[in-house]
């Protein structure tokens, strides 16, 4: 397999401004597709061989629907964007099966356990995916200019399905952030005199705006802790901390806190919207604070309300 045709895949991506985390996965999946195939070019392979290698992943390796979906997405993009050759109508392919089941929800009282295990920049973020209902790389890839204190909100940019929205900025939190921002500012001004200071932005805004990457309102709320070369530009730059550090971080105070529920960092938005529909908040609003294309998604937390048997009473219990 040439390296060379994955790299006129790769230039086809950013030319895209896709997210360098979907870049990652696109290549992934097509080189495994190409593997698969002993190693033959995909422009002598169509949607035949596609099918066989979706086909594969659920019978053999056994993935989950989203997988196979995302080893689809990656090789329509493939086929239509790099090769211009369009995939027809998928047959006799067999599709991993997507399970139904509610989301993972913590108590009010669960919830505070958790966050007592927590400290620090975790804790603050902790606070804020249950507080707003952000994901967690939502969350992560906050910047300064962002958190609006006079709104008091947060504005989520291009979050899932590329889409921009507003969620809320809890106002018990509004001291905590503050001093996190000057954290920032102070961290900010340490790396311009060292003479670093530059911060990744989105598509070409660095080349239209090129003091733009230098300013405090385009840096990360949290930052990680070391500079790092950046994996498009390779030029040396501080990047918010990593996912993986916040994921551990709940999975130890889960354990720690004697919480049996399988959480994780996504339960916090969970309880966000199960939570707020306990209090009253009507489904439209949550569907918008939570981001969801269509309100079928967010209705999925009206289930977990119901006690259960659709909150039907025991016949045990009526004795």
């Amino acid at each position: 397999m040439s390296s060379t045709f994955l790299d006129s895949v790769r230039r086809v991506i950013r030319t895209l401004h896709y997210s360098i985390r979907t870049e990652q996965s696109y290549l992934s999946w097509i080189k495994q597709y190409i593997l698969y195939h002993g190693k033959r070019h995909p422009q002598e392979m169509s949607v035949v061989e596609v099918g066989e290698f979706l086909s594969y992943l659920a019978n053999e390796r056994k993935v989950a629907a989203a997988t196979q979906n995302q080893a689809l997405n990656a090789l329509n993009f493939l086929y239509t964007r790099v090769l211009n050759q369009p995939l027809g109508e998928l047959q006799g392919v067999t599709r991993a099966k997507r399970p139904k089941r509610l989301p993972v929800v913590l108590s009010a009282d669960e919830v505070i356990r958790l966050f007592d295990q927590l400290s620090g920049q975790h804790l603050l973020i902790a606070k804020l995916m249950y507080g707003s209902g952000m994901r967690l790389m939502e969350t992560l890839r906050l910047r300064v200019k962002d958190v609006d204190f006079s709104m008091q909100a947060v504005i989520i940019r291009a979050g899932k399905g590329n889409k921009d929205r507003v969620t809320i900025l809890p106002e018990c939190l509004t001291a905590n952030m503050k001093n996190q921002v000057d954290r920032v500012r102070l961290l900010h001004k340490s790396d311009l005199e060292a003479g670093f200071g530059e911060a990744s932005l989105p598509y070409a805004l660095a080349r239209k705006y090129p003091q733009a990457p230098f300013q405090t309102g385009w840096q990360y709320v949290f930052p990680s802790q070391n500079r790092a070369h950046d994996p498009r530009s390779g030029k040396i730059k501080r990047h918010h901390i990593h996912r993986s550090s916040v994921q551990n971080a709940i999975k130890n105070a889960v354990r720690a806190s004697g919480i049996e529920k399988p959480a994780s960092s996504h339960t916090l938005r969970h309880s966000f919207a199960t939570h707020l529909l306990e209090s009253g908040t009507d489904i439209r609003t949550l569907q918008e604070l939570l981001g969801h294309k269509d309100v079928s998604t967010t209705m999925i937390y009206t289930h977990v309300l119901n006690k259960g048997g659709r909150g039907v009473r025991s016949p045990l219990d009526a004795r």
